[in-house]
């Protein structure tokens, strides 16, 4: 398939203006003459693809005008080439004054619009923009920033009652986990309940620090397999337990006592 060349332009001006409504042969190619045209418009300035139509009455200077919008590529510079629905090369749109009709462009078609004075992905590649930065020590100087803002009104980390108030919340909330912790042994029955999550049993099998979080932790083995763990995280190992029958939980989520293995409603006669 050969490409249009400007010699035949014109001719196709007045067999698209003597063919509306049909269906012609047109370099080769069968063409609708329709007034709207429906292309997928690509570029190698930008990397995507879109479907619009155009008017076959619209001159390739005013297609080229619409496109760059649409492309980013400039229509003083913008190469339009055509191309069939399997990627063959139709014909170059190369005359400003010719209407869209008077090539043999049809619905499907792609139409890539090339810019040779940009580079692909131009207006998307960040890693040469000029970057604002600064020292943490110069920011801290600075009475415009965020940070200046928040202290002049005490807010955040510089509201120091807040600061405080927040501090002894904290100690008061591990106190009263670590008293809790206290009461339980390893070995114990227990029921842990988590806002949201149905209740669980099991046995205690840890109670103290861990490596994974500060604060006091009860590691229980459930009777299902519910769990978490084995009774190790990160590779330290507190207790002993089948893979996903462990999990460890704060003090306040978890009640020893009289807590024997629920029964599932089987007897010896159900399977």
């Amino acid at each position: 398939m050969r490409f249009c060349t400007c010699k035949t332009v014109y001719s196709y001006v007045f067999l698209f203006s003597e063919y509306i409504g049909q269906t012609v042969q047109m370099a080769g190619v069968t063409v609708s003459s329709n007034e709207l045209v429906s292309v997928q418009v690509t570029s190698t300035v930008n990397k995507f693809g879109v479907e619009r139509r155009f008017e076959r009455s619209s001159t390739i200077a005013a297609l080229k005008a619409k496109l760059e919008l649409i492309t980013g590529a400039f229509a003083q510079t913008m190469v339009l080439t055509v191309y069939t629905k399997d990627g063959k090369p139709v014909c170059t749109l190369n005359n400003d004054e010719a209407l869209l009709g008077s090539y043999p462009v049809d619905d499907g078609m792609t139409l890539h619009a090339d810019d040779p004075n940009l580079k692909g992905n131009e207006y998307s590649d960040t890693s040469k923009v000029e970057k604002f930065e600064i020292s943490q020590e110069e920011y801290n100087k600075r009475q415009d920033s965020v940070r200046a803002f928040k202290e002049r009104n005490k807010l955040g980390q510089f509201n120091e009652e807040e600061r405080k108030r927040k501090e002894a919340e904290l100690l008061a909330k591990e106190d009263k986990e670590e008293a809790k912790a206290k009461t339980f042994s390893v070995g114990d029955r227990c029921e842990v309940t988590v806002p949201g999550q149905p209740s669980r049993r099991g046995e205690v099998k840890y109670v103290g620090k861990t490596e994974f979080k500060p604060g006091v932790w009860v590691g229980v083995q459930y009777d299902e397999p519910h769990g978490k763990n084995d009774g190790s995280v990160g590779g330290k190992r507190y207790f002993e337990c089948p893979e996903k029958y462990g999990g460890f939980m704060r003090p306040s989520h978890v009640e020893v006592g009289d807590f024997p293995e629920e029964d599932l409603g089987l007897d010896d006669d159900e399977m």
